[in-house]
C-alpha cells in the first residue's frame, strides 16, 4: 500500500476547517455546503480538533440542545488521532476500523497537511484492485 501523502497528492489541497468559536448551526451549513462529513477545527493554525456530522448528532440532536446557541468548541472531538504523511494507507484504514472514526487529519511538524476519510482509502483501494484485475485480463488475454 502506499503511504498517505500519495492520497493527499490526488485530492484538492483545501483545508476545510472552522474556527472553535463558530456556532454548531453554522458548522452544519459548511458541512452541507462542502459535502464533507468533517472539519478541522483551527485556531491561529493550530488544530484543535475535528466535528463532524456524528458529534452533532451525539452532543446536539441526541441531547436537544441548540445548535445556534452552541459553539464547535463545545461539541468538537479535542482529543485527534493523527497520522503522518508516511504512513501507509492500510495502516490508516486499521487505525480508523480500531478507533471507529471516519476521518484522520495527515500532521508533519505541527502543521496539518490534510483530512483523510475512510472512503479516501476505501477508493484508493477499489482503483487499486481495478488496475490489478485490468493488468491480469491483459496478461491472461496475451
Amino acid at each position: 500500500m502506499k503511504p498517505i501523502s500519495e492520497l493527499l497528492k490526488q485530492r484538492n489541497s483545501t483545508l476545510y476547517q472552522i474556527a472553535p468559536t463558530v456556532s454548531v448551526f453554522d458548522a452544519l451549513l459548511t458541512l452541507a455546503k462542502l459535502e464533507v462529513g468533517a472539519l478541522l477545527v483551527m485556531q491561529d493554525g493550530k488544530l484543535q480538533g475535528v466535528v463532524s456530522e456524528r458529534d452533532y448528532t451525539r452532543k446536539i440532536a441526541l441531547q436537544g440542545r441548540n445548535s445556534k446557541e452552541t459553539t464547535v468548541a463545545d461539541i468538537m472531538t479535542r482529543e485527534v488521532i493523527t497520522v503522518g504523511p508516511k504512513v501507509g494507507t492500510r495502516a490508516c484504514m486499521t487505525l480508523m476500523s480500531q478507533k471507529k472514526i471516519r476521518h484522520l487529519p495527515v500532521v508533519e511538524d505541527g502543521k496539518v497537511l490534510g483530512l483523510i476519510s475512510i472512503r479516501d482509502i476505501m477508493d484508493d483501494i477499489i482503483a487499486d484492485n481495478e488496475q490489478t484485475i485490468s493488468q491480469l485480463t491483459s496478461y491472461i488475454n496475451s
